[in-house]
């Protein structure tokens, strides 16, 4: 592999888990419901006096232990993504203030959404790994049979059960999140491929 391609990737990834994090940061400020393992994060926070920061980087950790009965091998992106989501997520938190107005909650909320989409198809379409999660759902999916939307609605649902018992913001935005998240991938994922754009680069294809 070119040493300029794989720089270009790193930073394809890196840059896609600091979005990632800001993004979260957003939506936590909007105050209208936030995604099941952020929900699951901030209800751990509140219980335990922990930054949000700080409790992402353990959960994303107890995530890839679950990763050993599995038999998955985690990549460079799947490290990285347990280490940076969280201090990026903290770093948004400690700079957005909080959003005052359903239209600013709105507004706060529907960028923020739009950011994770985007920052989700930079750091698995540079292709160093899973995220923590994402590796948990096919792990599961190899080793029951079940299908990848039942073992996806089983975890996030009890991601969401725990965090909303420990006080995590469940709200309208927790619906529009799930609702919206999937078809919104749909479009990032492939745009930021790099094998997919490599393919269709090539000539004759």
């Amino acid at each position: 592999m070119p040493p300029l391609n794989l720089v270009s990737r790193l930073l394809q990834l890196l840059l896609g888990l600091f979005l990632f994090g800001i993004a979260s940061a957003l939506m936590i400020r909007a105050g209208i419901g936030i995604a099941p393992w952020d929900v699951l994060s901030q209800g751990i926070a509140l219980r335990s006096g922990w930054g949000f920061g700080l409790v992402t980087n353990i959960v994303g950790v107890c995530v890839l232990l679950m990763w050993l009965p599995l038999r998955q091998k985690p990549g460079l992106g799947t490290v990285l993504n347990v280490l940076l989501i969280g201090p990026s997520a903290q770093l948004g938190l400690n700079l957005l203030p909080a959003a005052h107005g359903l239209q600013w909650q709105l507004l706060l909320f529907a960028a923020g959404l739009l950011l994770l989409a985007i920052a989700t198809g930079l750091y698995i379409g540079a292709r160093f790994g899973p995220g923590p999660r994402d590796g948990l759902m096919t792990g599961l999916h190899a080793r029951t049979g079940w299908p990848i939307w039942k073992v996806r609605s089983l975890i996030e649902a009890s991601a969401l059960a725990v965090g909303w018992s420990l006080g995590g913001n469940v709200g309208w935005g927790t619906l529009a999140f799930a609702l919206l998240i999937g078809p919104l991938c749909g479009i990032t994922l492939p745009l930021f491929d790099r094998q997919r754009r490599a393919v269709v680069a090539t000539p004759g294809n």
